[in-house]
């Protein structure tokens, strides 16, 4: 093999360590040779998964070492969806059919409670409304025989049963008067003629549906409008079962979309899987008296998580996280160099990797080029088989 092939075929951290002992000289070359046995390169690759390093070859092939980070639960980021808060939206119904001869509120427009929103004219409402007028007639002819009938009863002219008579008949109309007026205020009430129902909001919010047109004619009960107060929206996400259980209403939830951000707090855990999709359904409430959040809106949700067992969770960076003879391992720093030691990963919090285990959180890791070890070690272990 030539020389420049001899070059090419060197992994970066063997050209660096090479370098870096070529430039310091025969003291250099005396004070490393101790280090390892292995006569192609500087780092001494032992059976165990060591690597030796000095500080200076450590510093050359670029290796940033840190400790991981401990405390908390770290998070869990999750594709989420913003929806309307089922407590916030209101379908808008007729109770009767008929022809719709008003609209008065359009798409996106804000309404207030008991503000018209509809009028439908049809014989019904003729009949309901007639009905209470003839009510309100016959519970004032009534009062006014129960007043006779007491006047004359107290002049000893009428006898006692003719009293109770009258009130009894009073108090009858007067039940029938009040069922009139419950039927007409259950199908909308005003309208502003005899033929004629207004339908009113429910509740002040945001008109964010109408299914109807003037001029159409409309079944009982047919949706018109659907309004939702927007100022409060729910964040819908899934949870593998594994994770679920840390996680606790009231936890804090990180919204994020393409130039904005909010905060949200769960405020419901499922105790049971969804049939479909064998997730934990999850949903969180979210702050939106300024608007900035659309029902429908696809969002990534991160999830504080609570720490098991009492301890605190250890996390690394992603970059420090490499597999090794299809273990997952981390790089600890010895006195000698590294240590390859296995451990067991979990979520991903934000640009972390949770580790349920192998670490303590005291230790200190390789997190920047940490592949390189991996590519070094992989290439002593090659020549120490030759």
């Amino acid at each position: 093999m030539t020389l420049t092939k001899k070059i090419a075929a060197l992994t970066p951290l063997t050209l660096a360590l090479l370098l870096a002992a070529c430039g310091s000289g025969n003291e250099a070359s005396n004070e490393a040779a101790p280090a390892g046995e292995h006569a192609e390169g500087t780092a001494n690759h032992a059976d165990e998964g060591k690597i030796v390093l000095t500080a200076e070859q450590i510093a050359s092939a670029g290796i940033q070492i840190a400790r991981p980070t401990v405390g908390g639960g770290g998070t869990l980021d999750l594709p989420a969806t913003i929806e309307g808060d089922p407590q916030g939206t209101q379908v808008v119904s007729a109770a009767i059919g008929g022809r719709v001869v008003s609209l008065t509120r359009n798409l996106g427009e804000t309404v207030n409670r008991g503000q018209t929103l509809a009028i439908i004219e049809s014989r019904e409402a003729a009949q309901l409304k007639g009905e209470v007028e003839a009510s309100r007639a016959r519970l004032a002819l009534a009062n006014s025989n129960l007043a006779r009938e007491e006047r004359l009863f107290a002049q000893r002219v009428s006898p006692e049963q003719d009293v109770i008579a009258a009130r009894t008949a009073a108090t009858e109309a007067r039940i029938a008067y009040q069922q009139a007026q419950g039927q007409v205020s259950a199908a909308g009430g005003g309208g502003g003629g005899l033929n004629r129902l207004g339908i009113t909001a429910p509740l002040s919010g945001q008109v964010i549906a109408r299914s109807v047109v003037l001029g159409q004619t409309v079944a009982a009960d047919a949706e018109l409008y659907r309004i939702a107060n927007l100022s409060s929206v729910s964040l819908s996400l899934n949870l593998q079962p594994a994770d679920a259980g840390r996680v606790k209403p009231g936890n804090s939830v990180l919204v994020t979309a393409p130039g904005r951000q909010a905060q949200a707090r769960i405020s419901f855990v499922s105790p049971a899987l969804d049939a479909q999709t064998r997730l934990v359904p999850v949903i969180a409430t979210l702050d939106n008296r300024a608007g900035q959040w659309r029902v429908g809106e696809s969002v990534t949700a991160s999830v504080q998580l609570a720490g098991g067992g009492g301890a605190n969770v250890v996390s690394v960076p992603s970059t420090a996280i490499q597999t090794v003879e299809g273990k997952t391992v981390v790089f600890v720093r010895t006195r000698e160099g590294f240590q390859v030691v296995p451990v067991t990963v979990g979520d991903t919090s934000g640009s972390n990797v949770i580790v349920r285990s192998g670490l303590k959180g005291s230790e200190q890791i390789a997190t920047t080029n940490s592949f390189t070890l991996k590519a070094e070690l992989g290439k002593g272990e090659a020549a120490h088989e030759d």
